[in-house]
Protein backbone atom coordinates (compact mmCIF):
# COMPACT_ATOMS: atom_id res chain seq x y z
CA UNK A 1 0.00 0.00 0.00
CA UNK A 2 3.17 2.40 0.93
CA UNK A 3 4.60 1.81 -2.86
CA UNK A 4 1.02 2.16 -4.31
CA UNK A 5 0.43 5.96 -2.11
CA UNK A 6 4.41 6.62 -3.36
CA UNK A 7 3.69 6.43 -7.33
CA UNK A 8 0.53 7.86 -7.35
CA UNK A 9 2.31 11.09 -5.29
CA UNK A 10 4.87 10.72 -7.90
CA UNK A 11 2.57 10.72 -10.76
CA UNK A 12 0.28 13.42 -9.40
CA UNK A 13 3.71 15.83 -8.79
CA UNK A 14 4.59 15.18 -12.47
CA UNK A 15 0.66 15.88 -13.57
CA UNK A 16 1.13 19.24 -11.81
CA UNK A 17 4.82 19.55 -13.28
CA UNK A 18 3.15 19.27 -16.81
CA UNK A 19 0.22 21.90 -16.02
CA UNK A 20 2.94 24.23 -14.96
CA UNK A 21 5.03 23.70 -17.94
CA UNK A 22 2.53 23.89 -20.22
CA UNK A 23 1.16 27.27 -19.25
CA UNK A 24 4.86 29.05 -18.67
CA UNK A 25 4.89 27.68 -22.59
CA UNK A 26 1.61 29.68 -23.52
CA UNK A 27 2.34 32.48 -21.33
CA UNK A 28 5.66 32.30 -23.26
CA UNK A 29 4.38 32.29 -26.70
CA UNK A 30 2.32 35.37 -26.16
CA UNK A 31 5.53 37.01 -23.77
CA UNK A 32 6.26 39.04 -26.46
CA UNK A 33 2.53 40.52 -26.73
CA UNK A 34 3.38 42.94 -23.90
CA UNK A 35 5.59 45.62 -23.21
CA UNK A 36 8.52 44.75 -21.05
CA UNK A 37 9.06 47.56 -18.97
CA UNK A 38 5.98 46.06 -15.92
CA UNK A 39 5.78 42.81 -17.29
CA UNK A 40 9.65 41.73 -17.07
CA UNK A 41 8.74 37.96 -15.71
CA UNK A 42 6.27 37.12 -18.74
CA UNK A 43 8.80 38.70 -21.38
CA UNK A 44 11.39 36.95 -20.37
CA UNK A 45 9.78 33.45 -20.75
CA UNK A 46 10.14 34.30 -24.54
CA UNK A 47 13.86 33.43 -23.77
CA UNK A 48 12.91 30.34 -22.47
CA UNK A 49 10.70 28.92 -25.08
CA UNK A 50 12.91 26.44 -26.70
CA UNK A 51 13.50 24.76 -23.44
CA UNK A 52 10.16 24.75 -22.99
CA UNK A 53 9.02 23.15 -25.80
CA UNK A 54 12.11 20.37 -25.40
CA UNK A 55 10.00 19.83 -21.59
CA UNK A 56 6.78 19.41 -23.12
CA UNK A 57 8.49 16.79 -25.80
CA UNK A 58 9.46 14.62 -22.68
CA UNK A 59 6.68 15.00 -20.80
CA UNK A 60 4.21 14.05 -23.68
CA UNK A 61 6.35 10.42 -23.99
CA UNK A 62 6.90 10.12 -20.94
CA UNK A 63 2.82 10.14 -20.54
CA UNK A 64 2.61 7.87 -23.62
CA UNK A 65 4.85 5.51 -22.17
CA UNK A 66 2.98 5.44 -19.05
CA UNK A 67 0.23 5.28 -21.39
CA UNK A 68 -1.79 7.96 -19.84
CA UNK A 69 -3.11 9.42 -22.96
CA UNK A 70 -5.43 11.39 -21.30
CA UNK A 71 -2.85 13.08 -19.74
CA UNK A 72 -0.52 13.21 -22.74
CA UNK A 73 -2.79 15.92 -24.21
CA UNK A 74 -1.85 18.69 -21.92
CA UNK A 75 1.94 18.82 -23.06
CA UNK A 76 0.61 17.90 -26.65
CA UNK A 77 -1.47 21.06 -27.27
CA UNK A 78 1.31 23.04 -26.12
CA UNK A 79 3.39 21.66 -28.46
CA UNK A 80 0.99 22.01 -31.60
CA UNK A 81 0.86 25.76 -30.10
CA UNK A 82 4.87 26.35 -30.30
CA UNK A 83 4.69 25.48 -34.37
CA UNK A 84 4.30 28.86 -35.05
CA UNK A 85 7.37 29.91 -33.35
CA UNK A 86 9.12 26.66 -33.98
CA UNK A 87 9.00 28.10 -37.55
CA UNK A 88 10.94 31.42 -36.65
CA UNK A 89 14.44 29.20 -35.81
CA UNK A 90 13.60 26.26 -38.03
CA UNK A 91 12.26 25.44 -41.75
CA UNK A 92 11.44 22.07 -43.31
CA UNK A 93 11.32 23.27 -46.78
CA UNK A 94 14.70 23.08 -49.15
CA UNK A 95 15.93 25.83 -50.44
CA UNK A 96 15.25 27.26 -54.36
CA UNK A 97 18.36 26.22 -55.93
CA UNK A 98 17.63 28.31 -59.02
CA UNK A 99 17.04 31.44 -56.43
CA UNK A 100 19.94 33.39 -57.95
CA UNK A 101 18.72 33.21 -61.61
CA UNK A 102 15.44 34.64 -61.51
CA UNK A 103 14.99 38.48 -60.96
CA UNK A 104 15.04 40.32 -57.29
CA UNK A 105 16.78 42.68 -55.02
CA UNK A 106 19.53 40.79 -52.96
CA UNK A 107 19.82 42.09 -49.74
CA UNK A 108 22.62 41.19 -46.86
CA UNK A 109 22.41 42.31 -43.40
CA UNK A 110 25.43 41.70 -41.10
CA UNK A 111 27.59 42.88 -37.86
CA UNK A 112 30.90 42.84 -39.12
CA UNK A 113 32.15 43.31 -34.97
CA UNK A 114 34.43 46.95 -36.12
CA UNK A 115 36.40 43.98 -38.49
CA UNK A 116 37.94 43.10 -35.87
CA UNK A 117 39.16 46.71 -35.04
CA UNK A 118 42.78 45.08 -37.59
CA UNK A 119 44.16 48.10 -39.75
CA UNK A 120 45.15 46.23 -42.41
CA UNK A 121 41.58 46.14 -44.49
CA UNK A 122 41.76 42.25 -45.02
CA UNK A 123 38.59 41.73 -43.15
CA UNK A 124 37.06 44.52 -44.81
CA UNK A 125 38.34 43.17 -47.97
CA UNK A 126 37.66 39.09 -47.43
CA UNK A 127 33.66 40.42 -46.65
CA UNK A 128 33.94 42.46 -49.48
CA UNK A 129 34.60 38.94 -51.68
CA UNK A 130 31.63 37.60 -49.68
CA UNK A 131 29.43 40.08 -51.06
CA UNK A 132 30.55 39.68 -54.28
CA UNK A 133 30.45 36.17 -54.35
CA UNK A 134 26.78 35.83 -52.85
CA UNK A 135 26.11 38.72 -55.58
CA UNK A 136 24.33 41.36 -53.23
CA UNK A 137 23.11 43.88 -54.02
CA UNK A 138 22.16 46.11 -50.73
CA UNK A 139 24.71 45.45 -47.63
CA UNK A 140 23.36 46.68 -44.10
CA UNK A 141 26.40 46.60 -41.45
CA UNK A 142 26.13 47.10 -38.34
CA UNK A 143 29.53 47.86 -36.17
CA UNK A 144 31.21 49.10 -39.15
CA UNK A 145 34.63 50.94 -39.25
CA UNK A 146 35.35 52.95 -42.27
CA UNK A 147 39.15 53.61 -41.12
CA UNK A 148 41.88 50.91 -41.46
CA UNK A 149 44.66 52.75 -40.92
CA UNK A 150 45.49 55.08 -43.31
CA UNK A 151 42.86 53.87 -45.71
CA UNK A 152 38.93 53.95 -46.00
CA UNK A 153 36.82 51.10 -46.37
CA UNK A 154 34.34 52.74 -48.59
CA UNK A 155 37.25 53.72 -51.23
CA UNK A 156 38.05 50.07 -51.53
CA UNK A 157 34.17 48.99 -51.80
CA UNK A 158 32.63 51.68 -54.58
CA UNK A 159 33.73 49.78 -56.90
CA UNK A 160 31.36 46.83 -56.26
CA UNK A 161 28.65 49.42 -54.55
CA UNK A 162 28.99 52.74 -55.99
CA UNK A 163 26.45 53.98 -53.42
CA UNK A 164 26.69 54.48 -49.97
CA UNK A 165 24.56 56.01 -47.44
CA UNK A 166 26.73 56.57 -43.93
CA UNK A 167 24.97 56.57 -40.69
CA UNK A 168 26.25 56.99 -37.15
CA UNK A 169 30.11 55.78 -37.23
CA UNK A 170 29.19 52.22 -37.10
CA UNK A 171 26.00 52.26 -39.62
CA UNK A 172 25.81 51.79 -43.02
CA UNK A 173 24.27 50.92 -46.32
CA UNK A 174 26.17 49.99 -48.96
CA UNK A 175 24.02 49.75 -52.92
CA UNK A 176 24.55 48.80 -56.12
CA UNK A 177 21.50 50.85 -56.64
CA UNK A 178 21.54 54.62 -56.90
CA UNK A 179 20.52 55.87 -53.30
CA UNK A 180 18.39 58.93 -53.40
CA UNK A 181 17.75 59.90 -49.83
CA UNK A 182 18.34 58.62 -46.09
CA UNK A 183 18.53 59.47 -42.61
CA UNK A 184 19.87 58.49 -39.47
CA UNK A 185 17.79 57.93 -36.42
CA UNK A 186 19.85 58.35 -33.09
CA UNK A 187 18.90 56.58 -30.04
CA UNK A 188 19.23 58.31 -26.85
CA UNK A 189 21.46 57.40 -23.94
CA UNK A 190 22.91 54.52 -26.41
CA UNK A 191 25.32 54.13 -28.63
CA UNK A 192 23.01 52.25 -30.66
CA UNK A 193 20.89 53.60 -33.57
CA UNK A 194 19.28 53.34 -36.44
CA UNK A 195 19.14 54.57 -40.55
CA UNK A 196 17.15 54.13 -43.78
CA UNK A 197 18.14 54.74 -47.02
CA UNK A 198 15.62 54.88 -50.12
CA UNK A 199 17.23 52.93 -53.20
CA UNK A 200 15.47 53.15 -56.56
CA UNK A 201 15.57 49.52 -57.94
CA UNK A 202 14.55 49.82 -61.62
CA UNK A 203 12.29 52.74 -61.04
CA UNK A 204 10.65 50.97 -57.61
CA UNK A 205 11.61 53.24 -54.39
CA UNK A 206 12.08 51.04 -51.45
CA UNK A 207 12.83 52.20 -48.19
CA UNK A 208 15.55 50.25 -46.65
CA UNK A 209 15.79 50.31 -42.81
CA UNK A 210 19.06 49.14 -41.19
CA UNK A 211 18.79 49.14 -37.15
CA UNK A 212 21.40 47.62 -34.36
CA UNK A 213 19.17 47.33 -30.98
CA UNK A 214 20.71 47.59 -27.51
CA UNK A 215 22.42 44.77 -26.29
CA UNK A 216 21.97 42.39 -22.96
CA UNK A 217 25.10 43.93 -21.55
CA UNK A 218 25.62 40.09 -20.02
CA UNK A 219 28.73 39.55 -21.62
CA UNK A 220 30.02 42.92 -20.25
CA UNK A 221 28.95 41.83 -16.96
CA UNK A 222 30.73 38.41 -17.60
CA UNK A 223 33.88 40.43 -18.31
CA UNK A 224 34.00 43.10 -15.45
CA UNK A 225 33.10 39.63 -12.72
CA UNK A 226 36.19 38.08 -14.37
CA UNK A 227 38.42 40.64 -13.93
CA UNK A 228 37.02 41.12 -10.44
CA UNK A 229 37.90 38.04 -9.74
CA UNK A 230 41.22 37.47 -11.16
CA UNK A 231 42.09 40.47 -8.50
CA UNK A 232 40.95 38.08 -5.93
CA UNK A 233 37.77 39.85 -4.90
CA UNK A 234 35.11 37.82 -3.91
CA UNK A 235 32.23 37.75 -6.19
CA UNK A 236 28.75 36.05 -4.79
CA UNK A 237 26.67 34.08 -6.92
CA UNK A 238 23.90 36.21 -5.95
CA UNK A 239 25.24 39.47 -7.23
CA UNK A 240 25.62 37.97 -10.18
CA UNK A 241 22.58 36.74 -11.04
CA UNK A 242 21.37 40.28 -10.03
CA UNK A 243 23.71 41.86 -12.11
CA UNK A 244 22.53 39.62 -15.34
CA UNK A 245 18.74 40.56 -14.64
CA UNK A 246 19.04 44.10 -14.04
CA UNK A 247 21.49 44.20 -17.07
CA UNK A 248 19.07 41.91 -19.25
CA UNK A 249 15.87 43.61 -18.10
CA UNK A 250 17.58 47.09 -19.37
CA UNK A 251 18.82 46.18 -22.24
CA UNK A 252 15.35 44.64 -23.01
CA UNK A 253 13.31 47.66 -22.19
CA UNK A 254 15.59 49.59 -24.51
CA UNK A 255 15.66 47.88 -26.95
CA UNK A 256 11.43 47.89 -27.16
CA UNK A 257 11.82 51.94 -26.94
CA UNK A 258 13.95 51.77 -29.65
CA UNK A 259 11.53 49.41 -31.89
CA UNK A 260 8.88 51.80 -31.03
CA UNK A 261 10.50 54.48 -32.25
CA UNK A 262 11.15 52.54 -35.21
CA UNK A 263 7.74 51.09 -36.18
CA UNK A 264 6.32 54.50 -35.33
CA UNK A 265 8.58 55.75 -38.34
CA UNK A 266 7.74 52.92 -40.79
CA UNK A 267 4.15 53.25 -40.02
CA UNK A 268 4.68 57.05 -41.50
CA UNK A 269 6.73 55.30 -44.50
CA UNK A 270 4.84 55.75 -47.77
CA UNK A 271 7.49 53.37 -49.51
CA UNK A 272 7.73 49.44 -49.87
CA UNK A 273 9.92 48.66 -47.10
CA UNK A 274 12.91 46.46 -46.08
CA UNK A 275 14.17 45.85 -42.61
CA UNK A 276 17.54 44.29 -41.87
CA UNK A 277 19.53 44.41 -38.34
CA UNK A 278 21.02 43.16 -35.33
CA UNK A 279 17.77 43.37 -32.90
CA UNK A 280 19.78 41.75 -29.81
CA UNK A 281 16.61 40.05 -29.35
CA UNK A 282 14.79 36.48 -30.30
CA UNK A 283 11.80 35.37 -32.10
CA UNK A 284 8.59 36.30 -30.52
CA UNK A 285 9.70 38.61 -28.43
CA UNK A 286 8.30 42.16 -28.31
CA UNK A 287 11.06 43.88 -30.34
CA UNK A 288 10.60 41.25 -32.74
CA UNK A 289 6.80 41.65 -33.49
CA UNK A 290 6.81 45.42 -33.30
CA UNK A 291 9.86 45.11 -35.82
CA UNK A 292 7.70 42.68 -38.07
CA UNK A 293 4.64 44.90 -37.84
CA UNK A 294 2.54 43.54 -41.17
CA UNK A 295 5.75 42.58 -42.55
CA UNK A 296 7.42 39.12 -43.81
CA UNK A 297 9.45 37.37 -42.02
CA UNK A 298 12.08 36.05 -45.15
CA UNK A 299 13.08 32.92 -43.31
CA UNK A 300 9.48 31.62 -42.39
CA UNK A 301 8.61 32.51 -46.39
CA UNK A 302 11.43 31.24 -47.81
CA UNK A 303 14.16 29.54 -45.31
CA UNK A 304 15.62 25.99 -44.47
CA UNK A 305 16.97 24.22 -41.62
CA UNK A 306 18.16 25.59 -38.48
CA UNK A 307 18.47 29.28 -38.56
CA UNK A 308 21.31 31.00 -36.01
CA UNK A 309 22.81 33.98 -36.27
CA UNK A 310 25.14 34.69 -33.11
CA UNK A 311 27.65 32.67 -32.66
CA UNK A 312 29.21 34.31 -29.80
CA UNK A 313 30.57 31.45 -27.12
CA UNK A 314 28.20 28.57 -26.55
CA UNK A 315 24.93 30.35 -27.60
CA UNK A 316 23.52 29.93 -30.90
CA UNK A 317 20.55 32.24 -31.29
CA UNK A 318 18.87 34.19 -34.04
CA UNK A 319 18.66 37.68 -33.44
CA UNK A 320 19.73 39.39 -37.07
CA UNK A 321 16.84 39.57 -39.77
CA UNK A 322 15.47 40.42 -43.04
CA UNK A 323 11.93 41.72 -43.43
CA UNK A 324 10.10 42.77 -46.43
CA UNK A 325 6.98 44.31 -47.64
CA UNK A 326 3.58 41.86 -47.43
CA UNK A 327 3.89 43.30 -51.11
CA UNK A 328 7.22 41.56 -52.59
CA UNK A 329 8.17 37.88 -52.30
CA UNK A 330 10.99 35.94 -50.69
CA UNK A 331 13.03 33.91 -53.04
CA UNK A 332 15.86 32.34 -50.76
CA UNK A 333 16.89 33.04 -47.20
CA UNK A 334 20.21 31.73 -45.67
CA UNK A 335 23.28 32.10 -43.84
CA UNK A 336 26.78 31.77 -44.00
CA UNK A 337 29.13 30.55 -41.45
CA UNK A 338 32.10 33.35 -41.60
CA UNK A 339 34.74 33.91 -39.00
CA UNK A 340 34.90 37.23 -39.35
CA UNK A 341 32.38 38.21 -36.12
CA UNK A 342 30.48 36.80 -33.49
CA UNK A 343 27.61 36.98 -35.71
CA UNK A 344 26.76 35.49 -38.86
CA UNK A 345 25.70 37.69 -42.10
CA UNK A 346 22.19 36.94 -43.29
CA UNK A 347 21.36 36.88 -46.85
CA UNK A 348 17.72 37.46 -48.53
CA UNK A 349 16.70 37.28 -52.19
CA UNK A 350 13.33 39.51 -52.89
CA UNK A 351 11.07 39.65 -56.03
CA UNK A 352 9.37 43.08 -56.80
CA UNK A 353 6.18 42.10 -58.28
CA UNK A 354 5.50 43.53 -61.64
CA UNK A 355 2.99 45.56 -60.20
CA UNK A 356 5.30 47.44 -58.10
CA UNK A 357 7.68 49.14 -60.65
Amino acid sequence: MGKLAVQKYFSFSILIFTVLVMIFTIVGLYGGDVQPAGNTARAMLVYALPVLIAVNVVLFLYWVIMRRFHWAFIPLIAIICCIPYSGTIYQFSSPDEHADSKPGIKIASYNVAMFGRETSGFIAQDILSEMKKQKVDVACFQEYNDQSGDKKNSDSYKDYFPYMAQGESDMVIYSRYPIIKSKNMNFEMTNNSAMWAEINYKGTIVRVYNAHLETTGINTTLHKAGKLMNQGMDIESNALIRAFYGNYTLGMIARSGQANVLAMDMRDCERPIIVCGDFNDVPYSYVYNTMLGDKVDGFKECGSGFMYTFRGGNKKVRIDYIFHDKTFLGLSYYKRELSYSDHNPVFSKIQIPQSQQ
